[in-house]
């Protein structure tokens, strides 16, 4: 089945058209800028790259531009799979684009506003502009929906949580469902208590037994858990607070800082980006070196946490922009995990493949792969089940 998945943002829109049998990648691109002065689309169709200077001052243009764009492509479209960061409280799976369904996207929102709405409407022109496709939701919060209560649960009064639904609902659910779903077929099912560590920009952990959620580090929202590129991660809560009072900083500014101007940029004072902060430590900068032994540790930490919610861990295996490509942090964060048995292989952990792979050494207590993810794979594939 030939399926067109979209990844709408606030002020962006990815697009990626493969065949789920094959896996085969038709088209493959990003609109950038919509809605702001120089937008254009970076895009790959059959096999050559390509960019398109093109005013979009909304997504209903960009997503105009995407279908013209592919009729470049012999691959018809058959079904369209949308990937809805937020799912709240309504999605405990995929579904299928509905009058219903999509008042549920637009009803959750509140919890990712940046990115609900701007998918919603997408969804709403897709289904406008070519009424005859089929489209379904795919939420990043849906594989950790069913954790158990003592995972999921604040210790909240209960009115105050059932009314406004605070609860973790994690996220990168899509990718820690892929990782498990290729782990288990390479290790031939020899893999049960697995932790998926998902290191980008964007950052989470997740526990997954026999292909159960059992924990993630991401809560109400995205800003919990790890340190990321720009993200804090954990911290007391009572900072926002004191924050308010004893600075004078607005709630937006807090939720700005903590979001878009903290994690590896803030502690570095050089980048977001892991590769230019590994670069300014091996120059001596200090700065740099203790942002990477913070994002290390954490890794650590909640590692170990995460493998407490399973009562053990048989399997690591990092993805991911840097999971899969910094064998310098694979092997700290490794090194860190050493008490409990971890060990990598230097050789095999240097290698680059865009195949899964083991890098741990025969007598590591725990199994470590590298297994590059693919989201767009597993939004298509949820997209063939449930439209045939």
């Amino acid at each position: 089945m030939n399926v067109l998945v979209i990844n709408a943002g606030s002020s962006s829109l990815k697009f990626q058209l493969l065949d789920t049998q094959t896996g085969t990648v038709f088209a493959k691109g990003n609109c950038e800028r919509i809605g702001i002065d120089g937008s254009f689309i970076g895009y790959t169709l059959n096999g050559e790259k390509g960019t398109l200077e093109v005013e979009m001052p909304d997504h209903r243009t960009a997503v105009g531009h995407v279908f013209d764009l592919l009729k470049g492509v012999d691959a018809p479209i058959e079904g369209i799979g949308h990937r809805v960061v937020q799912g709240g409280w309504y999605f405990p799976e995929s579904a299928v684009v509905t009058d219903e369904t999509l008042g549920w996207v637009r009803e959750v929102a509140p919890l990712a506003p940046l990115h609900n709405y701007a998918e919603a409407d997408v969804i709403e022109i897709c289904r406008d502009m070519f009424p005859d496709l089929g489209n379904v939701i795919v939420p990043d919060t849906a594989f950790h929906y069913n954790m158990p209560e003592h995972a999921w649960r604040y210790a909240l009064p209960r009115d105050v949580v059932d009314k406004y639904h605070v609860r973790k609902y994690g996220a990168h659910g899509t990718s820690h469902r892929y990782i498990w779903r290729t782990v288990n077929e390479f290790l031939g099912g020899e893999a049960h208590k697995v932790v998926s560590c998902h290191l980008g920009s964007g950052a989470s952990l997740c526990a997954i037994e026999d292909g159960r959620c059992k924990d993630t580090t991401m809560g109400l929202t995205p800003l919990d858990g790890l340190i990321m590129g720009t993200r804090c991660g954990t911290l007391d809560p009572a900072t926002v607070f004191y924050l308010y009072r004893e600075a004078g900083m607005s709630i937006d500014e807090i939720d700005t800082m903590m979001n878009k101007q903290s994690g590896l940029l803030a502690v570095s004072g050089v980048s977001s980006d892991s590769r230019d902060v590994i670069a300014g430590m091996e120059e001596g900068n200090n700065d740099c070196k203790v942002a990477v032994e913070m994002f290390t540790y954490r890794v650590a930490q909640l590692f170990a946490e995460m493998a407490a919610s399973m009562e053990g861990v048989d399997t690591m295996v990092y993805t991911a922009g840097i999971g899969e490509n910094s064998d310098y942090l694979r092997a700290a964060v490794a090194e860190r995990l050493g008490w409990m048995g971890v060990k990598i292989d230097p050789e095999l952990n240097a290698v680059r493949s865009d195949d899964p792979r083991v890098i741990s050494t025969p007598d590591s207590a725990i199994k470590v792969l590298v297994v590059p993810t693919n989201e767009e794979l597993m939004i298509a594939l949820d997209v063939e089940a449930l439209l045939g």
